[in-house]
């Protein structure tokens, strides 16, 4: 949101911003009196800070995602529109049970659940919700039964399930509740967070698919709603929806809905060991299946053998660090089980049909330049 409000500025005309980081306006009036400002935007807006603002007839954009003040702009996420694009992410994976969680008193997580729920029984499916009440802080005891009761609710969902949480800091629960009971993400549960938290998502153990809010327009609306509201626009009542952008897919949900236990099973652990220079006969020990067996019913679920299984993934890692870091070649292939670097960009080559090098300097030269802020 600061980056959308910021390329407005940088776009129309420099604003002399100040960043509330304590957020000490949202709970003291006394606080706007120290200065003379212009506008507000605010992202976790109060009574409070309404009824400060209107005394100081001062132009506020509200960023918060619940219900409007009167006569204050709004502008926040579609929700019922990133339920919906949760639930047709596991419908094109072949899901058949699906699940949903989230916290009931907060009308944002309903919107989500709502709209996931649509579009999954519009596909002919039912979705079995578990709601609880969010206490407005995340402290570990809470966190602790939470994660209890999560694990009770997932163990009875079938299985192969799949599981749309309300945002990320939901999904984290679930999947700390699924291995609390011994139940593999994604295998025998899929994941799926919202808001794309990217530090959140990547500490997650698989990282965390989510759904990608806009929160770059949502800012670069309310930036150019307070500009109109500055110049002496009248006040719009607006309660504007911005639409997702689309799933960031990872490992939590990064697989397709499998019912044979034992092909589950060898994906899950090619997916652990991918990158650690397995091969099919470390599979087949960690297997019940028989090679024949395995390589027939991997063609019938993945449409590949174990062996491209392998290959795919480790490409998938290959491509992420030659985009993520400037780590030489053999450095990428020690960390994706390659012995020799040569042989490394054979594989990629064949797969990618670029070497990796190409493929480093088409990305590089695809990322937008990064200017400095002050």
């Amino acid at each position: 949101m600061l980056s959308g409000i910021n390329h407005y500025a940088r776009s129309h005309r420099p604003w002399d911003a100040f960043l509330d980081d304590e957020a000490r306006a949202e709970s003291d009036p006394l606080w706007l009196q120290q200065r003379r400002w212009k506008g507000v935007i605010s992202r976790h807006t109060t009574p409070e800070l309404v009824q400060a603002c209107a005394e100081l007839r001062l132009p506020l954009v509200d960023l918060n995602d619940e219900p409007p003040f009167a006569g204050v702009p709004k502008i926040r996420p579609d929700n019922a529109a990133i339920g919906h694009l949760g639930g047709e992410h596991f419908l094109e994976r072949g899901y058949r049970n699906y699940g949903f969680t989230g916290f009931r008193n907060n009308g944002w997580s309903c919107e989500r659940r709502d709209g996931f729920v649509e579009a999954v029984q519009l596909a002919g499916h039912a979705v079995d919700v578990f709601d609880t009440d969010y206490p407005n802080h995340n402290d570990p005891a809470w966190d602790l039964a939470q994660t209890r009761q999560l694990a009770k609710w997932l163990r009875q969902l079938p299985k192969p399930a799949c599981v749309m949480a309300c945002n990320d800091l939901r999904a984290l629960q679930v999947i700390h509740a699924a291995q609390t009971v011994n139940l593999l993400v994604p295998e025998e549960v899929a994941v799926l967070g919202a808001n794309n938290d990217e530090a959140r998502c990547d500490l997650a153990y698989p990282p965390l698919s989510s759904v990608c809010t806009n929160a770059f327009l949502s800012g670069y609306l309310a930036a150019e709603t307070l500009a109109a509201l500055m110049d002496g626009a009248e006040s719009p009542a607006l309660d504007r929806r911005v639409d997702p952008t689309g799933v960031i897919t990872r490992r939590s949900s990064d697989i397709l809905a499998i019912e044979d236990p034992g092909v589950a099973a060898a994906i899950g652990y090619i997916r652990e060991h991918a990158c650690s220079g397995i091969n099919v006969e470390d599979v087949l020990r960690h297997s019940t299946l028989s090679r024949s067996q395995l390589e027939k019913r991997f063609r019938s679920f993945l449409g590949r053998s174990p062996q491209a299984e392998i290959r795919r993934l480790q490409v998938m890692r290959i491509k992420q660090l030659l985009t993520e870091t400037d780590f030489p070649l053999k450095k990428i292939a020690e960390l994706t089980g390659f012995e020799h670097v040569e042989y490394m960009c054979v594989v990629f080559k064949r797969i990618t049909e670029l070497s990796p090098g190409a493929f480093r300097d088409r990305r590089q030269s695809n990322r937008p330049s990064q200017r400095a802020t002050g």
